[in-house]
């Protein structure tokens, strides 16, 4: 038990009310050992731990709901009250309140501008404030009617943090090495993402390097620049202004790449009740397998995934649009790839709500020899609950385009129907005239628990093109390629396996009929000219116990080429018990044509309930080629912050594949994250490392941490080396005293919270969590006061060898309370230096003040800062006495 102190005490209480009215607590003296005699006065305590006077930087929350961290001055009507705290008009302003319209009111008011110290009360009938000194916390209570209404998730503009100048850089790598059949393949890929903030404007940069080599192959080197742009928030607008490399939004047009500048609406600015969606990838590999994502035939990722199903919800966002292709090579050499179509929801705005993109420069397209310049603007607007209108146009070299749609709300599901007129001038074919139609479905149905999450279909006349298939076919045709003469391929291999395992990407468009594109490696010859595009994503809950189906299909055909193209997953999902299992089947088109077929089955069972018992999964799969696989995978966590990953896997399949056995393993250490993988199969061996991190460069200096997303804090706790960081597995305080939190929501209240366990004895924090709402892109810098000293246990006693009174208080040279004395004369004292002067006060059950003091010097040397030293003191008034102190735990 301790007395708090303002500005910066490490003591802590429990929650008070800040107008010092607590609750009152009478002690029974006759409770403590000896019956109580030798007890000093405790009516001090009879009201709660006080409040003292002084300025508070707190966390301010206004009826649960956080507004910002400010400062907040606390004043005590009398000396024997707790403190109170004053209103000002900052914190009128950041709460958003105004006094009420009555005398009362009107008075205090009057008093707020002469400086005088005025509670919430006065000014506003009914509301109060609470105090939380643990958690540095006030809590402001206030009618509904004194309000303006907000939405959920709301967070006031003026708490947004713009963050602190900072150099940031995220890096990914992997190594991946097979070997079969006497031919090795290496493949290292470095993914690099940096950027410097100063102030609102942030530069970014993507970039990624490849080296492929292999046996009896030249080594292949590419680096590509994927973008570089500047970005800064406009909050007034609600928008955010890019100059260099963005994606336009894919809300009214189709996404697509602009070399230019882009003003348009950031949606992340809105209330998460307000807020869209984002896309996930999902797969399976059956080894230690390399999984590479591209989008528009740029490759966007690369990783090693160990075997059984994975997740990629770590991509970089790249706009609303553009299909996903996913590669996955097995450490076997067989090959499988699928895409991840996007169809925009059919999205309803509310009331009065505006969006706007509006965009200038040059297409960036890799697949593209020329890059023409393009134009688009484009808005949104809800006009009621049920109504939102939307249009836009674009223009382009040769093209020009105009959209027109709207979105109902009805109690049949959310609808979307719009209609595009195009315009396309091709060299050498003439000008081709059509239009697009569009309708978009959403619905979920409470009763039969059914999600149609998006059911798309587009329809396309032979005469439209869209700007991507125009400007495409206006490249093909400048450059003497048939402009809409798509020339399909078909998988062929080579003593049994695909021919793009074994050749080099020049042997690949040559035998396939392209052009070879160092860039893109190699690219189509000729449009594929859409003429209906279905998508359909669906959910459906089969009872409480019955499971759940799921499926997402795509179904294409063209103009310019015979019957559809059909891609579709589906599967069931439940469990008996403690047995999850999953049924699916899958067709994907692979990379030169033909199909991937699959039908597989998946259970997961957990050996344990401990919080690091493995789970045991078993995977059997049976693809088009008639082949079997069976698999068994055991996973699971260690440390104490599930900081290390492992696995180990058998299979057996057919013929071809044989047995195979692999291992990986992962540990998220404060400064990066580690990943290792090997594998032993029929013919082929696999090992693969690999290794995410950032490093942010700011004014405290250079610190290492996990892999990051666009906005992170740096926290900084002085002293605190060792302390956990609750945000994510494995994140602690540095030797520097910061610490790199991964991942904050921008415009959004984020909270940071601090374990201090594994923090020196002697060093105090003020406070364990702390909220913050960054700007997106942000470097917020999030400082918990602590600090360093001593912690010492000290048994004091009077000079007859009594113990000093239970419940007196000591104190230190500057007159700060330290702590309070315990039974048999044991006091904690943390705060304390090296060597001075403590005198102890108390006063005795007939109210007699008595005081005695002594000195201390700690020792030089065996400093250990994770136990209490410990001291024997003898307290006398006047000069202090002789002590002894040692080193260990507490008794």
């Amino acid at each position: 038990m301790g007395y708090p102190r303002p500005a910066g005490a490490a003591d802590a209480s429990a929650p008070a009310d800040a107008s010092a009215e607590g609750g009152l607590a009478n002690f029974d003296r006759s409770m403590l050992a000896g019956a109580g005699r030798g007890t000093a006065d405790l009516s001090r305590f009879e009201h709660g731990n006080p409040v003292l006077p002084g300025l508070y930087n707190l966390d301010i929350y206004l009826n649960k709901n956080w507004v910002g961290r400010m400062d907040v001055r606390f004043t005590a009507p009398s000396a024997d009250a707790n403190a109170a705290p004053c209103v000002s008009t900052d914190l009128l302003d950041r709460m958003g309140l105004v006094p009420a319209k009555t005398d009362a009111a009107a008075a205090a008011a009057a008093k707020l501008a002469s400086g005088t110290c005025v509670g919430l009360g006065e000014l506003i009938p009914g509301a109060t404030l609470s105090f939380d000194m643990s958690d540095l916390r006030m809590d402001a209570s206030v009618p509904q009617a004194y309000m303006n209404q907000r939405p959920r998730g709301w967070v006031n503009p003026s708490s947004w943090d713009a963050g602190v100048p900072a150099f940031l850089l995220n890096y990914n790598f992997d190594s991946y090495r097979t070997s079969n059949g006497g031919q090795s393949q290496d493949s290292t890929y470095l993914g690099l993402r940096s950027g410097f903030n100063l102030g609102l404007w942030q530069f970014r940069q993507d970039s990624t390097a490849t080296l492929q080599s292999g046996t009896g192959q030249p080594s292949q080197r590419h680096w590509h620049n994927i973008d570089a742009y500047v970005q800064r928030a406009l909050p007034s607008l609600g928008a955010e202004l890019s100059v260099g490399d963005s994606y336009t939004d894919g809300a009214v047009f189709d996404s697509y790449g602009l070399r230019g500048v882009q003003l348009a609406t950031d949606d992340r600015m809105l209330p998460q009740s307000l807020r869209g969606y984002a896309p996930v990838v999902h797969g399976v590999a059956y080894t230690n397998a390399k999984v590479t994502v591209t989008q528009n035939g740029v490759q966007i990722y690369q990783t090693t995934v160990a075997p059984g199903p994975f997740v990629i919800n770590d991509l970089y966002p790249t706009g609303y649009g553009g299909d996903l292709v996913v590669n996955v090579t097995e450490a076997d050499g067989r090959q499988h790839s699928f895409t991840v179509p996007y169809a925009a929801l059919a999205q309803s705005l509310r009331p009065g709500v505006t969006r706007f993109d509006l965009a200038a420069g040059q297409l960036r397209d890799t697949t593209l020899q020329d890059r023409p310049d393009v134009i688009q603007a484009a808005v949104q607007h809800g006009f009621s609950n049920r109504i939102t209108g939307y249009a836009g146009v674009q223009g382009a070299e040769g093209y020009a385009a105009a959209l027109v749609g709207g979105a109902l709300n009805t109690r049949f599901g959310a609808l979307a129907l719009d209609v595009t007129q195009a315009h396309a001038s091709i060299p050498g074919y003439g000008t081709y005239n059509g239009q697009s139609y569009r309708i978009s479905y959403s619905k979920v149905l409470p009763e039969t628990n059914t999600s149609l999450s998006v059911a798309a279909d587009r329809y396309s006349t032979s005469g439209f093109l869209s700007l991507g298939d125009a400007e495409a076919a206006r490249d093909y045709a400048n450059h003497g390629m048939d402009a809409l003469q798509y020339q399909p391929t078909n998988v062929q291999t080579i003593a049994g396996l695909p021919v793009q395992s074994l050749l080099t990407p020049a042997q690949l468009a040559a035998l396939n009929g392209t052009t070879y594109n160092s860039d893109a490696l190699y690219t189509a010859r000729g449009l594929l000219q859409q003429r209906n595009r279905f998508t359909l994503t669906l959910n459906q809950q089969l009872g409480s116990n019955g499971g759940s189906l799921y499926a997402n299909a795509s179904i294409n055909n063209y103009w310019n080429q015979a019957g559809n193209d059909t891609q579709f997953q589906a599967g069931y999902n439940n469990h008996l018990g403690r047995l999850a299992y999953n049924v699916s089947v899958s067709r994907g088109r692979l990379a030169l044509g033909g199909y991937d077929n699959q039908v597989s089955f998946n259970a997961t069972l957990p050996l344990g309930n401990t919080p690091h018992a493995p789970s045991i999964s078993f995977n059997l799969s049976h693809d088009n080629d008639g082949g079997n696989q069976e698999q068994a995978t055991l996973n699971g966590t260690l440390g104490q912050w599930n900081q290390f990953t492992y696995g180990a896997t058998a299979s057996h399949g057919g013929s071809a594949a044989g047995n195979a056995y692999s291992a990986n393993a992962g540990y998220s250490s404060p400064y990066a994250t580690f990943n290792a993988s090997v594998g032993d199969g029929s013919g082929y061996s696999q090992a693969s490392i690999g290794a995410n991190g950032a490093v942010v460069v700011h004014a405290g200096g250079i610190t290492f941490g996990q892999p990051t997303g666009d906005t992170i804090a740096i926290v900084h706790m002085p002293g605190a080396t060792g302390a956990h960081i609750l945000n994510a597995p494995g994140l602690s305080v540095d030797h520097e005293g910061y610490a790199l939190v991964p991942y904050l929501t921008p415009y959004q209240l984020d909270t940071i919270q601090v374990d201090p366990q594994g923090l020196p004895l002697g060093v105090q924090l003020d406070a364990t969590s702390a909220d913050v709402a960054p700007y997106a892109g942000a470097v917020v810098r999030v400082d918990f006061k602590s600090r360093a000293s001593h912690a010492v246990i000290a048994r004091i006693r009077m000079t007859d060898g009594q113990p000093v009174p239970f419940g007196a208080q000591v104190f230190d040279a500057k007159a700060q309370p330290l702590g309070v004395v315990g039974q048999g004369g044991m006091a904690l004292l943390r705060g304390i230096t090296a060597g001075g002067r403590f005198s102890v006060q108390w006063d005795d059950e007939q109210g007699a003040a008595h005081a005695c003091s002594f000195s201390y010097t700690l020792p030089k040397s065996g400093k250990n800062t994770q136990t209490y030293q410990q001291t024997q003191a003898t307290c006398v008034a006047g000069s202090g006495d002789t002590q002894k102190t040692t080193t260990g735990s507490a008794p």
